[in-house]
């Protein structure tokens, strides 16, 4: 029996860091999440709560890497093999949850990108690939929980495989290359330590979750938690239509967010902003315009226009900000008064 999940409507006080994980699921090409800040603030209730917001996706019958039926240039060498070989035209398809993974600190390399099927090596004689957290994690999320505290060498494989959206496993007399592309997902607590440069440039977006600190929200938070946990099922079909609803708003913002516009005058001004933020690289305006294009996609609106830059800038430049020794404020404060300066309320 399926174990029930809070509802993605019925968390309340976070809402930058709902607001992000929608945008990264309306366009994976956003580049992730990364939510840092204080423990038991419902940032693993969240991600897992997105998963189940989100409709069943068609994958390929039996295939080990859930790959898409409607996308040939993302699928696995058996998938090719079977339409090449012309033993099929059309693959066969079923319906599956989108996929959430948990990669725990302590998970070996071999767990994270596959290895030899020692059973069946030993048992049949045959060298046969075992998928990793990062077969399962293709066409989903990758969630990393205290991700400031991921070991190096995983850091560097991550990185790979996200720069490519392949794993390519070369051991033990194995060759194997398989689609991996996944929204990353990741939570930590900034006292533990900061993350490399490197893999905080690959988040899109970056929230700051602190605990609420007025009465009202605090009692309503533990008020629903503990209904949660005294009868999930009673409590998730009091939250149904609103998550319906918001499942509903999520699909259709899906199907149309590569319609939505994105003029001109709004690459200008992404681009103005991230000058004047003394960004690195272009990286921040793509992630801006994307993001922008993501919420107008939720909206409804047809182009993107001041109103998503100002709301989708501190999420997507924050954490993209050079230290300024002269300039003491922090980098949701910096980000927020140059948007003050350039973007019309």
């Amino acid at each position: 029996m399926a174990r029930a999940v809070f509802p993605f409507a019925a968390i309340i006080g976070q809402d930058d860091m709902k607001l992000a994980l929608l945008i990264a699921a309306v366009d994976p090409a956003v580049g992730g999440v990364l939510v840092f800040g204080d423990r038991g603030t419902g940032k693993s209730t969240a991600v897992r709560a997105l998963a189940d917001l989100l409709p069943p996706m068609k994958v390929v019958r039996g295939c080990r890497y859930g790959c898409d039926p409607a996308a040939p240039d993302g699928w696995c060498a058996d998938c090719r093999a079977t339409v090449s070989s012309g033993k099929s035209r059309t693959l066969a398809t079923d319906a599956a949850p989108v996929p959430v993974v948990d990669l725990p600190l302590g998970a070996t390399e071999d767990r994270v990108v596959g290895a030899l099927d020692l059973e069946r090596a030993l048992t049949q004689g045959v060298k046969a690939f075992e998928p990793g957290l990062l077969a399962r994690a293709n066409r989903g999320f990758l969630y990393i929980d205290e991700v400031n505290l991921l070991e190096d060498h995983l850091v560097d494989l991550l990185l790979d495989v996200a720069a490519s959206g392949e794993n390519v496993v070369e051991r033990e007399g194995l060759s194997i290359r398989h689609p991996a592309r996944f929204v990353l997902i990741g939570s930590g607590n900034p006292e533990e330590g900061e993350l490399r440069p490197q893999l905080l440039d690959r988040f899109g977006l970056s929230v700051e979750v602190r605990t609420p600190a007025d009465l009202a929200t605090r009692v309503t938070v533990v008020r629903r938690r503990d209904a949660f946990e005294r009868d999930p099922d009673g409590f998730t079909a009091t939250w149904h239509k609103e998550h319906a609803k918001l499942r509903r708003a999520l699909a259709t913002a899906k199907a149309r967010v590569a319609s939505v516009a994105a003029p001109d005058v709004a690459l200008e001004q992404a681009a103005r902003l991230c000058m004047r933020l003394g960004t690195d690289g272009l990286r921040g305006e793509l992630t801006l315009i994307r993001a922008a294009r993501a919420l107008a996609a939720l909206d409804g609106d047809d182009a993107v226009d001041d109103r998503h830059l100002r709301r989708m800038a501190p999420l997507a430049l924050s954490h993209r900000l050079r230290r300024d020794p002269l300039d003491e404020a922090v980098a949701g404060t910096r980000v927020a008064r140059v948007v003050d300066e350039l973007l019309a309320p």
